[in-house]
């Protein structure tokens, strides 16, 4: 997967992970560094070969690997992670050699991602938020009890 490994050399994908690392240094909830975007990717393109459905393999994993690239932007300025992660990642797919139509798709459903959930389709936003979901390992977190998630999002097995 060339144009995924050129994402995940990027100079700006560098940095935003290096920032979003520092920010959730003594964080006790989930955190969004690579092992979660691999997780989600790695998900969520099951879970497209599980439903037979025809996205592309690179598509899905850049769509994993930016999701939560706005997070850096979140923690510093208080913006929307879906917001600043889709304005990031439009620059990043452009330099990666993703075609307008996949950056357009891909950013949409970054942008989307936190929003998709009450809808049961098989759009790329949709399947990118069941995917991130899926990718918490809940059932065994030491934060079970603070965590600001609603009992019925958090996943009580492994589903994946």
């Amino acid at each position: 997967m060339e144009r995924i490994d050129k994402v995940m050399m990027h100079p700006i994908y560098q940095d935003q992970g290096k920032r979003i690392e520092e920010a959730e240094q003594d964080r006790i909830f989930c955190k969004h560094g690579l092992a979660h975007a691999l997780d989600v990717a790695r998900i969520l393109y099951i879970m497209v070969l599980e439903r037979n459905l025809s996205f592309d393999k690179e598509v899905l994993y850049a769509a994993a690997l930016l999701h939560d690239i706005g997070r850096a932007e979140q923690y510093s300025r208080q913006m929307s992670h879906h917001e600043a992660g889709a304005s990031i990642a439009r620059e990043i797919l452009a330099d990666c050699q993703f075609e307008e139509w996949e950056i357009s798709l891909i950013t949409n459903a970054i942008m989307e991602h936190q929003a998709a959930g009450a809808e049961a389709d098989d759009s790329l936003n949709t399947l990118l938020y069941q995917a991130d979901k899926l990718s918490r390992n809940c059932f065994c977190c030491k934060a079970w009890k603070e965590c600001y998630w609603e009992e019925e999002k958090k996943n009580g097995s492994i589903q994946y």
